[in-house]
């Protein structure tokens, strides 16, 4: 649902504003009312493998490479999610505070910070036609992976191009997306969902708030 105001080009593993998007909305309200979980959140990385496939089916990461990192943590692969969930609240914070105009919390800003701090190594490479840009990995790939999701963000926001941060106007949504629209006033995230929902309550609370003397009379034959 979220577009970018610019896919990033280069080279194998560079993610772009769209990614990032993605992984913050990772974890979203429920809003669907009868559903086990309305009212609370659903997080779309329950578990390791989630969070692994999430950052291989961007191609961000290699599976084999985050597998054996999250084993081999100390404290297990359960401390290896909280690490990444931490830095999806963190970058929650650096949206909503960059869209409100106000002062992120300054250990968000931390964590942000600290995963921009572990990037691959960006060298060149010999190729039959040319040079090409390849990658020599220095550290934990999931440092690596995390510095990847969280850079197109910060990148954003250092090009000053953040006055179409949204977050959608739906209360129990709380999307977060980049609003590419020509007139730049979308509130939505999608308008076949949340927007279509805020017209239908509009016109259930003019229904309600009609007076009786403009409801139409009904005429009943004697």
């Amino acid at each position: 649902m979220s577009t970018s105001p610019q896919t990033q080009p280069g080279h194998a593993h560079a993610a772009d504003l769209e990614a990032s998007l993605d992984f913050v909305n990772t974890l979203e309200l429920c809003s669907t009312r009868g559903h086990p979980e309305y009212g609370g959140t659903h997080d779309a990385l329950p578990d390791p493998k989630a969070a692994i496939d999430f950052f291989v089916d961007r191609g961000l990461a290699h599976r084999d490479e985050l597998e054996r990192a999250a084993r081999q943590l100390d404290g297990g692969q359960q401390v290896w999610l909280e690490r990444i969930r931490r830095l999806r609240t963190a970058l929650r914070e650096v949206w909503e505070a960059e869209t409100d105009r106000r002062s992120a919390d300054e250990q968000a800003i931390e964590i942000v910070n600290d995963a921009l701090r572990h990037p691959p190594a960006v060298e060149l490479t010999v190729r039959a036609d040319g040079l090409g840009v390849g990658h020599r990995h220095l550290g934990d790939p999931t440092d690596e992976a995390l510095a990847r999701i969280v850079e197109p963000l910060v990148e954003t926001i250092a090009s000053g191009d953040t006055a179409r941060f949204r977050i959608c106007a739906n209360d129990e949504c709380r999307y977060v997306f980049y609003d590419d629209s020509r007139t730049a006033r979308r509130r939505w995230c999608d308008m076949a969902t949340c927007g279509n929902r805020a017209k239908v309550a509009r016109h259930r609370a003019k229904l309600r708030t009609t007076p009786a003397a403009d409801s139409p009379i009904a005429f009943v034959d004697d």
